[in-house]
């Protein structure tokens, strides 16, 4: 029975400690859109995509207050995202997005630049970090994937698709309504911003998946052990067809994860014990769990 209560006791930790982190994700990238938005995009009359570029877009050519647009555009979207995501996840959605109306209207942030080119890469940046940090927290600031991900269940388009049509549309109308030069800088913006999103989403540090067949499998996994640090899986397998033809035997195939950085020592490694050894190499967007930290190495 206490280790029933010991249990249900470190699972509610575990779920608060959570609960804190997603806020400060979400109160993190609401500050960093706002300094994106009021020290670089608003003053210049800057673009961006997605449903931010449609408020920014109805406030330059309306002269409507921005605060007010962003929780009006993206309202139906909240709604989209209660239907098709989940409560919590609509939730902290309108929180977010609040939390960034209030941020734009009542926190004074300095114009930070008047260079053109800066302002698109610098006001892209810290508007896609401010999203890119609210959807590792569990919400969004923009809800363009939450209408591309609605629109690609229901037609034959992909959720990519769609994000490419609703920006061309909004770049083609900035074109029209203010002018072409404004149109490429905000697909400047929207770059630095959609790069800057990827970037936080699929983790700070790429890994690459490793794939290793060898005859000296044996060998090379305790050289990744010793001399790289890394864990390593390995996978029972058997010979099919290569070089040498039909072959039907039995061997380990080794798989590990490891950095960018690593993978020339590992290649340089592998070539010592097995010149022939077949290598294959794949990116991985984040990793959780296992050995992703070295090893002691002595």
């Amino acid at each position: 029975m206490k280790q029933l209560i010991f249990k249900a006791l470190d699972i509610k930790e575990i779920n608060l400690a959570q609960s804190a982190k997603n806020i400060s994700l979400i109160i993190v990238g609401i500050i960093s859109a706002g300094i994106g938005l009021k020290g670089f995009l608003l003053p210049n009359h800057f673009l961006d995509g997605g449903v931010m570029g449609i408020s920014l877009l109805i406030s330059i050519t309306s002269n409507l207050p921005l605060p007010y647009l962003i929780v009006i555009v993206n309202a139906p979207f909240i709604f989209l995202g209660y239907h098709q995501v989940s409560k919590f996840f609509a939730i902290k959605t309108l929180l977010g997005i609040i939390g960034l109306a209030i941020c734009i209207a009542f926190i004074e942030i300095p114009l930070i630049t008047s260079d053109k080119l800066l302002i698109a890469v610098f006001g892209g940046f810290f508007l896609g970090a401010g999203i890119g940090l609210s959807i590792r927290g569990g919400g969004v600031l923009d809800g363009t994937e939450v209408l591309a991900l609605y629109i690609s269940r229901k037609t034959v388009f992909t959720v990519g698709d769609v994000i490419i049509i609703i920006n061309i549309i909004i770049f083609s109308i900035a074109a029209f309504l203010i002018s072409i030069e404004t149109a490429l800088y905000a697909m400047l913006t929207y770059l630095s911003a959609s790069k800057t999103i990827d970037f936080i989403i699929h983790g700070i540090e790429e890994y690459t998946g490793v794939t290793i067949i060898s005859e000296k499998s044996e060998e090379i996994r305790v050289m990744i052990i010793e001399k790289l640090g890394r864990g390593v899986t390995i996978f029972k397998g058997k010979r099919g067809f290569g070089k040498r033809g039909k072959k039907d035997e039995d061997l380990d195939v080794i798989y590990t994860v490891l950095t960018r950085l690593e993978l020339q020592k590992l290649n340089n490694e592998i070539e010592n014990i097995d010149a022939t050894a077949f290598v294959v190499q794949q990116s991985i967007n984040d990793v959780k769990g296992g050995m992703i930290k070295k090893l002691p190495l002595h």
